[in-house]
């Protein structure tokens, strides 16, 4: 009898294998070829995906981001994903026109593989069944193929990210089920084609950062599903069109960085949905309309470097309720005072430059909620001791070229600071009595142009400055062998100043620096050999100080002009004239 029962369980198990299997047969050998023909183009594969490709199943789940159709065995699903953030993750290679024959293929997806070159193939044409497309940052060249625009059940499309040359392809205009496209980041050119006037399913267009030309197309205000659109950083011209205040669900807008005339229309106050509006980088004139005031829910307002003009509109007062962060720096504005509507409002970021602002610096009575502020290039007088007292969760402060006086000792600074620039004003008192007391979260500090004496003072390990610029000043003193603590340095000015001694040795441990200037000093001495080891080194300038000796010969020292060691002692060696009666050898 137990004989029996295992007899029964073994052909129940038996039955369920075989039942199994009929379900999910094993992929089809036309797609495995297909896929196979990829992995053959690609040369260098650091993510290790491909190395799971391997056996004759490739539904089996063993194969990494293919997924089948358990019914027929047929791969639907492509999906190769780059991990963010670590450089050495790459595959290099091409894609293979084998791709082309997974006809029942839904999903492609090959995303930040950065090293996958060559063209987008044309047999993609083939992949009927389609409806995803996801080629973004890579490397891929040339046209966009026409053939894309014939697959009818595309939805999304992103080919951003890589280095596309040509037009838009007005077949794209056939996809009628579309309701992403995003060519962002590449260098197409030309208009926007008049295609994309059938797109009405469409929610989300993002074109920007290429080099389109052409007026923006009436019709746009006629996709009335739009979300999100973005002609940022192109070449359009004209004006804006009015049509746009028909998009009532558009909550982002971006049109900035481009040429774009006239006034900005009142209908953009019809946008009910907008959050987020930028328009900066242009040519707009006029003021700046009356009703912004109604969008209740935009939060992002970028009116900056365009040529508006005053009055502001006093119905800006009680409007723009959810706003938090505002720019409306470099126009023609002549605001004298920052008005009480800005400065009494829970803003994190106010950006005010070149604004004709005068006298003292405001007090804004929100403080704790600002996180940025820029209220450079005005025309602010007194000091800036307790400007910063309440501001507890400030990270970026912007007030260069100004007038303010005041002694660095006295000046209170947030602790989350990480960006702190006040070059081109009168600042006196000590170096050390503001670098000392700087957090490690302090990324870069700008006090070129200022009164600063003092020497620089030494420097502890932690620091994570990428920027220190000191330059157009009077500190005196020598550079402390210390400065080899900034490792995560990027940038060092100490020109225009009276620093003395030699320069250390240690500086040649700032192996992230890639711009110099200790020019217009009074250092002695040779340039240290220990230079040449910084490799990322695009720029340096020695120029007007007491050195002697030869410059160190090798990259990147001898790359750099003559006249970055112009005005020294008796340098020599390439770029300048030979030593004479010197040792020649590095």
């Amino acid at each position: 009898m137990q004989v029996l029962i295992w007899v029964l369980k073994f052909l129940i198990i038996l039955s369920s294998i075989r039942l199994s299997l009929q379900e999910s047969p094993a992929c089809s050998d036309i797609d495995r070829a297909a896929l196979l023909g990829f992995k053959a183009v690609i040369f260098q594969d650091t993510t290790g995906i491909l190395a799971s490709w391997v056996g004759k199943d490739c539904c089996d789940g063993g194969w990494e981001g293919i997924q089948c159709d358990p019914k027929t065995g047929r791969v639907t699903q492509l999906q190769l994903q780059r991990p963010e953030g670590d450089a050495s993750i790459f595959m290099k290679g091409s894609l293979s026109p084998s791709l082309g024959d997974l006809r029942f293929l839904e999903v492609m997806i090959i995303s930040g593989m950065k090293r996958i070159g060559g063209s987008i193939p044309e047999s993609f044409s083939n992949l009927t069944s389609l409806t995803q497309l996801v080629l973004e940052d890579n490397v891929l060249e040339g046209n966009i193929p026409l053939s894309l625009g014939q697959l009818p059940f595309l939805m999304a499309i992103s080919l951003s990210g890589n280095r596309l040359t040509g037009p838009i392809p007005s077949t794209f205009g056939n996809i009628r089920n579309i309701v992403q496209l995003t060519l962002a980041r590449n260098f197409l050119e030309g208009p926007i084609p008049a295609g994309f006037k059938n797109l009405l399913r469409l929610q989300y267009l993002d074109l920007s950062h290429n080099s389109l030309s052409g007026f923006i197309p009436l019709y746009v205000g006629q996709l009335k599903n739009l979300k999100f659109l973005d002609f940022s950083n192109n070449q359009l011209s004209g004006e804006i069109p009015n049509s746009l205040g028909g998009l009532a669900s558009l909550s982002d807008l971006s049109l900035s960085h481009n040429q774009l005339t006239g006034r900005i229309p009142d209908e953009i106050g019809h946008l009910k949905s907008l959050t987020s509006l930028s328009l900066s980088l242009n040519q707009l004139s006029g003021q700046i309309p009356e009703t912004l005031s109604q969008l209740q829910n935009l939060w992002y307002l970028n009116l900056s470097r365009n040529a508006l003009s005053d009055p502001l509109p006093t119905a800006l007062d009680k409007g723009i309720p959810s706003l938090l962060s505002i720019d409306l720096s470099y126009n023609k504005l002549n605001l004298g005072t920052i008005p009480v509507w800005i400065r009494s409002r829970e803003l994190s970021d106010v950006n005010l430059a070149g604004c004709n602002l005068g006298g003292t610096l405001p007090v804004f009575t929100q403080p704790k909620s600002l996180t940025s502020i820029d209220l450079s290039e005005n025309h602010f007088t007194d000091g800036i001791s307790n400007f910063f007292t309440r501001m507890s969760r400030l990270h970026k402060a912007k007030l260069s070229n100004n007038q303010l006086k005041s002694d660095l000792s006295m000046i209170t600074l947030p602790t989350g600071l990480t960006s702190l620039d006040l070059h081109s004003n009168q600042l006196f008192g000590s170096l050390s009595s503001i670098l000392n007391r700087t957090s490690n979260s302090m990324k870069t500090i700008d006090l070129t142009n200022n009164e600063i004496s003092g020497s620089i003072p030494e420097f502890t390990e932690g620091s994570g400055l990428t920027l220190l610029n000191i330059g157009s000043n009077k500190i005196t003193g020598q550079i402390p062998t210390s400065i080899s603590n900034l490792v995560t340095l990027e940038r060092l000015d100490i020109s225009r100043n009276q620093v003395n001694g030699t320069i250390p040795a240690s500086l040649g441990l700032l192996l992230k620096l890639q711009w110099l200037d200790i020019s217009i000093n009074a250092l002695v001495g040779k340039i240290p050999v220990s230079l040449l080891d910084i490799e990322k080194l695009s720029h340096a300038n020695f120029r007007a100080n007491r050195l002697c000796g030869m410059i160190p010969q090798g990259r990147p020292l001898n790359t750099f002009p003559s006249q970055a060691y112009g005005h020294n002692l008796c340098l020599c060696g390439k770029p300048l004239p030979p030593c004479k009666g010197m040792d020649n050898e590095r």
